[in-house]
C-alpha cells in the first residue's frame, strides 16, 4: 500500500486510463451545500493564483484506489474505493468549464475534454476517464459527451453540473470577474488529495474505515492558544489570568477565532483565511526574534480588541448613541462581512485618530454602501474581498472617515449613485432581493425619516411587509391596471412588473381585513395606521401604476437623504451588471422549463422589449432561446444572436424537454414566472419571503382575540367553497393524526398554514412538505416547498424529492413538471374536494413522514 499527496492534474492527466466506481458504492449524493463549499474553496485558490499568494493549497480529502479486475497493462483501470463523490464533482466542474467556453474558445474546450474527461481513442464505457456507479452512468456520460436527454436531466449529477454552469456565469460579474482558466488551474493544480493506492490482496475497506474514523478536531483558536502559551515559559500564568482568561470568558470559541482572524486583517493581511489562521500567525512569530515580550504584547492587543469586538456583537455596550445606532442597524442587517472595517474604525477612535461623530459618519457610508447595493440588486459575492482589503488600503493622507468614503467609491466597488437609486426604486423588484430582515430595515428607516412625534417601537410592533396592490389581484385591481397599461403591455405583465417594487410595499400590523380587497376598502384601515407611510397611501384616491411610481419617486428621495451617495467621478457599469443578472438566471433554467420576455423583464426591473433586443444582439447567452412570448410562442421577431449555433428553435426546445400543446405553444405548466426566476438564484441566506409571514406560532390568542388558526380558516372561507374548506380541515386533522403539527403564519394580509414535522417553535426547527394559502380572490393553493426540502435531510437526496413529485402528480388535476423540482410550485386546494385526491394526498404525506423518520434513525 502506498499513500502520497497528489493533484487532480497529476492523477488523471496525460494518459489513457479509467477510474471505476464499484457498483456497490452509493450513487452521487453531493448537495448544493457541499457544492457551495467546494466552489468557495476554488474561488479562494483562484484568487491566490491571481495575486501570486504563497498560501498552501487546499486539502480536499482522501482517495483510496485499488487495481480493477479489468486492469490492462496498456489501459490501467482503478477501482475508486473512497473518494468517488470528489472525483465526480471535479469532473462535472471541468465539464461545465469546457461547455462555458465552447462557443468562444473551442480549441481550449477540446483540450480540457482530452486532458481530464475522456480517453480520446477509446469507445463505449472506456471513452470516459471516470466511470461512475451504474445508476449514475447515463446522466454522467450525457454531460461529459454533451448530449443531455430527458433521462439525464434530473438527479444529483445534473444538479451539480447545472450548479457549476450557473456559478461560471455568475463569476463573470463585472464587479469581480474571474479568469475561467484560473478556475480550471485551481481545480486541477490547487486542490490536493491524499491518494492511497492498494496492491492486490490489501484490505481496502479497512483502509476506508480508518480514514473516516475521525475524532473531535482542535479549532484554529485552540491551536493558536496552545502555541502561544508554549512560548511563555516564565510569564504564562500571569498573562493567562490577566488577559487570556477574561477574553476567553467574554467570547465563545468561534468568536475568539474570528477576533484572532480580524487582528491579522487589521495588521494588513488581507488574504488570510480563517482556516489558515494558526499557520499564518505562527509564520509571523517564526520570523525574526520573537520572545515572551512580543507574545505578551500580541495577547494584550488581542484583549484590547476583544472589548471593541464585543460592541459589534452586542451594540448596546457602545457608549456613544450615534455610533450605537449604526451598530444596531448593521447588526440587524447581519453585516458580519463589514467587521474588518468596523473594527478598524473603533480601533482608530480608541487610538484618538477620529472622534465619535466621524466614526458614526464613516459607519453611515458603510450602511449606505450595503443598502444602496441591495436596493439596486448589486451581487454580494465580492463583499468579503472589499472589506477584508480595507485596513491595508485606507489612504494615509486624509482623515479616516474621508478615506473610507474614497475607498468605497472607487471603481469596481459598484456603490450606486443617486440616479441609479432613483431608477431602481421605480423598476427593481425590491421584494425579491436580499434577506427579509434587510428589506424590512429599509422600510423602517424610510418610515423613521418622517420624524413622527411618537416614533414607532419597531421591536414591539411586529410589523410585516405587505403589498398594497396584492400579489393575486382581483377583478377590481386588474380593471384599474388596465387603465394604466400601455398598448404594448398586457395587464398581467404590468402587474408582474410593479407588484414587488418599492413603491408598492409598506409595513403594517393591521388585521386580515386588508386581504386582497379593492383599494377603497384598504384606505380606511391604512388611514388608522400609526405609520405615516400608510396614512399617505390612504390619502391617495386610487392605487395604480401612476401612484406606485410616484410613491417610488418619493421614497427614493427619502433614501437619498438617509444614505449618503458615493463620491463622483468613478466609473460605473450599471447596464452590464444588470444584464449579467439576466445571463445568470437564464443559465440556471432547469431542464424542461421556459420563461417569457415579460417574466424576465419583471425579474430584472427592465422592459420586455429591451430584454428581447439584448438577447437578440448578445451571443453565447445560455438558454436565450427558451425566452418566449407570454403565450408560449417563439417571438415573431426572434433571431439567433451573432455567433450562436442557430438551428430549428422548436427542435432545440423539444431537446430541452419543452412540451408543446396542440396549438403549438410551449406547455404553460413548464413556464417560470418572475417569482420562480428569483427563487432560482436565491442564495441560502436570501429568504424570498417576509420573515414575519413564515413565523410559526401555535399559541392561543387572548380572550376575544382571533387566533392565527381562526384567521386562516376565515380567510379560506371568504374565498373558497364550503366543500374546499371542509376538505382542508380534514387534511389538517389527518396530518395531526400522522404525528405532525400545524404552524400558522403571522401574516395579517394573507396568512398560511404549514404542515410541520419535528420540533415546535418555528419553521427553522422542523420540516414541512406543504404550505397552504387562502386564495385572496383566486382560490386557495397548496405550495410544495421543494426548495425548502432540498436543504433538509433526508430530502437533500434529489431522488426522494422526485418521488414526492411523482406521488403528487398522481392527484387528478396536478401536473407539476420536473423542471420545478428546485422551486415552490403549487396546486389548487379545490382539488381536495375529490375523495380520491384526499386519499392519495394522505398516502403521500404518510410516505413523507415515514421517510423523514427513517432518515432521523439511520
Amino acid at each position: 500500500m502506498q499513500a502520497k499527496e497528489t493533484l487532480l492534474a497529476d492523477l488523471v492527466q496525460g494518459r489513457a486510463q479509467q477510474f471505476q466506481v464499484p457498483l456497490y458504492q452509493r450513487t452521487y449524493s453531493w448537495t448544493e451545500k457541499h457544492l457551495k463549499q467546494l466552489w468557495s474553496d476554488i474561488l479562494e485558490q483562484a484568487e491566490l493564483l491571481e495575486t501570486g499568494g504563497k498560501a498552501s493549497t487546499h486539502f480536499l480529502g482522501s482517495l483510496v484506489l485499488a487495481p480493477s479486475p479489468q486492469n490492462e497493462a496498456t489501459f490501467p483501470r482503478w477501482l475508486v474505493v473512497d473518494g468517488q463523490q470528489r472525483l465526480t464533482t471535479l469532473a462535472l466542474a471541468l465539464a461545465a468549464i469546457r461547455d462555458h467556453i465552447a462557443g468562444t474558445q473551442p480549441e481550449e474546450a477540446e483540450r480540457i475534454d482530452e486532458e481530464y474527461l475522456i480517453n480520446k481513442r477509446k469507445s463505449g464505457h472506456d471513452h470516459l476517464r471516470l466511470l461512475p456507479t451504474q445508476a449514475d452512468r447515463p446522466p454522467f456520460a450525457a454531460h461529459i459527451r454533451g448530449a443531455v436527454t430527458d433521462q439525464a436531466a434530473g438527479g444529483g449529477v445534473a444538479a451539480a453540473y447545472g450548479f457549476f454552469r450557473r456559478k461560471l456565469v455568475e463569476a463573470d460579474d463585472p464587479a469581480a470577474p474571474q479568469d475561467v482558466f484560473r478556475l480550471e488551474q485551481a481545480i486541477t493544480s490547487r486542490l490536493t488529495l491524499v491518494a492511497v493506492t492498494a496492491e492486490r490482496g490489501d484490505n481496502v475497506h479497512r483502509i476506508f474505515e480508518s480514514l473516516n474514523n475521525t475524532g473531535l478536531k482542535l479549532s484554529q483558536a485552540d491551536l493558536l492558544r496552545n502555541y502561544l502559551f508554549m512560548r511563555l515559559p516564565t510569564r504564562g500564568e500571569h498573562i493567562y489570568e490577566t488577559y487570556w482568561l477574561p477574553l476567553q470568558n467574554s467570547l465563545s470559541n468561534d468568536e475568539l477565532e474570528q477576533l484572532m482572524w480580524l487582528q491579522l486583517v487589521l495588521d494588513g493581511d488581507d488574504r488570510v483565511r480563517r482556516q489558515d489562521l494558526y499557520t499564518a500567525q505562527q509564520q509571523r512569530f517564526e520570523h525574526g526574534e520573537v520572545g515572551e515580550p512580543e507574545i505578551e504584547a500580541y495577547i494584550r492587543e488581542l484583549h484590547r480588541h476583544g472589548t471593541l469586538f464585543r460592541r459589534l456583537l452586542h451594540p448596546e455596550e457602545e457608549p456613544d448613541a450615534s455610533v450605537r445606532a449604526h451598530l444596531h442597524r448593521l447588526d440587524a442587517w447581519q453585516a458580519q462581512v463589514t467587521y474588518p472595517a468596523l473594527m478598524l474604525l473603533l480601533d482608530r477612535r480608541e487610538r484618538g485618530e477620529l472622534d465619535s461623530p466621524a466614526t458614526a459618519r464613516a459607519m453611515s457610508y458603510i450602511e449606505s454602501f450595503l443598502v444602496r447595493r441591495m436596493i439596486c440588486r448589486v451581487p454580494t459575492n465580492n463583499l468579503n474581498r472589499i472589506f477584508q482589503a480595507m485596513p491595508g488600503q485606507l489612504p494615509l493622507d486624509v482623515p479616516v472617515d474621508q478615506g473610507l468614503h474614497q475607498l468605497l467609491s472607487a471603481d469596481n466597488r459598484f456603490w450606486p449613485d443617486d440616479d441609479e437609486l432613483r431608477e431602481k426604486a421605480r423598476t427593481a423588484p425590491f421584494y425579491q432581493y436580499g434577506r427579509w430582515n434587510q428589506r424590512r430595515m429599509v422600510l423602517e428607516r424610510l418610515e423613521e425619516s418622517h420624524e413622527h412625534p411618537e416614533p414607532v417601537d419597531f421591536a414591539a410592533a411586529q410589523l410585516t411587509i405587505e403589498h398594497v396592490m396584492p400579489q393575486s389581484p382581483g377583478d377590481e385591481w386588474l380593471e384599474m391596471l388596465r387603465e394604466d397599461a400601455a398598448d404594448s403591455e398586457s395587464t398581467e405583465d404590468l402587474h408582474a412588473r410593479l407588484q414587488h417594487t418599492l413603491g408598492n410595499l409598506t409595513l403594517t400590523a393591521v388585521n386580515s381585513e386588508l386581504s386582497n380587497h379593492p383599494f377603497e376598502r384598504k384606505q380606511g384601515l391604512l388611514q388608522g395606521s400609526h405609520l405615516e407611510m400608510n396614512r399617505r397611501i390612504a390619502a391617495t384616491e386610487r392605487w395604480g401604476a401612476t401612484e406606485i411610481l410616484a410613491r417610488a419617486d418619493e421614497l427614493a428621495e427619502r433614501a437619498i437623504g438617509l444614505w449618503p451617495a458615493p463620491l463622483r467621478g468613478v466609473g460605473r457599469a450599471e447596464r452590464s451588471r444588470d444584464w449579467h443578472l439576466a445571463h445568470q438566471v437564464l443559465a440556471a433554467l432547469p431542464h424542461g422549463t421556459w420563461t417569457s420576455y415579460g417574466d424576465l423583464a419583471a425579474f430584472l426591473g427592465s422592459g420586455a422589449q429591451a430584454v428581447g433586443t439584448h438577447l437578440a444582439n448578445t451571443p453565447q447567452v445560455a438558454n436565450a432561446y427558451r425566452v418566449l412570448t407570454s403565450d408560449g410562442k417563439v417571438s415573431d421577431g426572434f433571431r439567433w444572436a451573432p455567433q450562436d449555433t442557430g438551428g430549428d428553435i422548436r427542435a432545440r426546445l423539444a431537446a430541452d424537454g419543452i412540451r408543446f400543446t396542440i396549438s403549438g405553444a410551449a406547455d404553460p405548466a413548464q413556464r417560470l414566472t418572475s417569482d420562480d426566476l428569483a427563487l432560482l438564484i436565491a442564495g441560502a441566506d436570501e429568504d424570498q419571503t417576509d420573515g414575519e409571514d413564515t413565523t410559526q406560532d401555535t399559541a392561543t390568542a387572548g380572550q376575544g382575540e382571533e387566533t392565527r388558526a381562526d384567521r386562516f380558516i376565515r380567510q379560506l372561507t371568504a374565498d373558497d367553497s364550503p366543500e374546499t374548506v371542509e376538505a382542508v380541515r380534514t387534511l389538517l386533522a389527518r396530518w395531526e393524526a400522522l404525528g405532525g403539527w400545524i404552524g400558522y403564519g403571522a401574516g395579517h394580509v394573507t396568512t398560511s398554514a404549514f404542515l410541520v414535522l419535528g420540533e415546535a417553535g418555528g419553521p427553522g426547527h422542523g420540516i414541512w412538505p406543504l404550505t397552504l394559502y387562502p386564495g385572496s380572490g383566486r382560490g386557495g393553493t397548496a405550495e410544495v416547498v421543494f426548495q425548502h426540502l432540498a436543504a433538509r435531510e433526508p430530502f437533500t437526496d434529489r431522488a426522494l424529492r422526485a418521488e414526492l413529485l411523482r406521488r403528487l402528480n398522481e392527484l387528478e388535476g396536478v401536473d407539476i413538471p420536473e423542471g420545478k423540482l428546485e422551486l415552490r410550485p403549487s396546486f389548487r386546494l379545490s382539488l381536495l374536494e375529490k375523495d380520491h385526491n384526499r386519499k392519495l394526498l394522505t398516502e403521500t404525506l404518510t410516505w413523507f413522514r415515514d421517510r423523514w423518520e427513517s432518515g432521523r434513525t439511520s
